[in-house]
């Protein structure tokens, strides 16, 4: 098994300001949905390698395999490159003179996410440096705890979805917040919604003519928070909308904590 060594050292300026590598672990960057980022592979010996071999690749997670991202051989050859990144990468050609392997991802996705890994399978020792990318939806949505709040969600189409069907999920799919399905919901008909959001989710019944799938949480938990989607599955185009809801403790329950302290 290769680890990360301290040959690496990455440095990153993107939107979320300068990240470096850990060698206790892979160096986490954060980005916003849509936008564009620097993976940075470099190494400290500045090696020249343009006429070298790197390849980039995104680790196995739930439900798919291990993904090409970019390959370098001598010149580009992506070749067996994953559907989703063609397009998209890109690399640093006039940096490789100085062992620079950095590649940039363009309109990140949600699930870009997970741990990439840069390898140099000729080099002696190969090498292997690994990089933990987060994409965070851009709309991010603000509440108090114990309020109660509007996930928006509405088709620009306004085509009317009473006789549709829309899912709304938490955390990558692994909770379900709300299901409509033709008429029948959470609240009426259907089984399966995770046991935290029971009573506590409900839609706006009037306005699925308009193309509006917005829900509303009740009395909300610190434990809300984290990423909804909102999905379309059955559209001629399936669309998905991702919101990130952030949960606060309100300013009296701080108050109090301080004077209690």
């Amino acid at each position: 098994m290769i680890h990360l060594v301290d040959l690496l050292c990455l440095s990153l300026l993107c939107l979320t300001g300068k990240t470096l590598g850990d060698k206790n672990g892979p160096a986490v960057i954060n980005v916003d949905r849509g936008a564009e980022v620097v993976l940075p592979c470099s190494l400290s010996t500045k090696e020249d390698i343009e006429l070298k071999l790197f390849v980039w690749r995104k680790a196995p997670q739930k439900d798919e395999g291990q993904k090409e991202v970019f390959l370098y051989d001598k010149g580009i050859d992506n070749r067996g490159q994953s559907e989703e990144f063609k397009g998209r990468v890109s690399h640093f050609q006039d940096k490789l003179k100085h062992g620079d392997a950095s590649i940039t991802i363009r309109n990140t996705t949600l699930s870009d996410s997970g741990e990439y890994s840069c390898y140099f399978p000729r080099l002696q020792p190969r090498q292997t440096f690994y990089i933990q990318l987060v994409v965070e939806p851009s709309k991010v949505i603000k509440v108090e705890e114990d309020s109660d709040v509007v996930l928006p969600c509405s088709l620009s189409t306004k085509e009317d979805v009473t006789s549709g069907l829309f899912d709304w999920r938490k955390d990558g799919g692994l909770k379900e917040v709300f299901l409509y399905d033709r008429g029948f919901h959470y609240n009426i008909g259907l089984v399966g919604q995770s046991e935290e959001f029971k009573g506590r989710v409900s839609h706006f019944q009037d306005e699925l003519k308009h193309g509006n799938a917005s829900i509303i949480i009740r009395n909300t938990k610190i434990s809300d928070s984290g990423v909804y989607s909102c999905d379309f599955p059955e559209l001629q185009k399936p669309q998905t909308f991702y919101f990130k809801l952030v949960v606060g403790s309100a300013p009296e329950t701080n108050e109090r904590s301080l004077m209690m302290t």
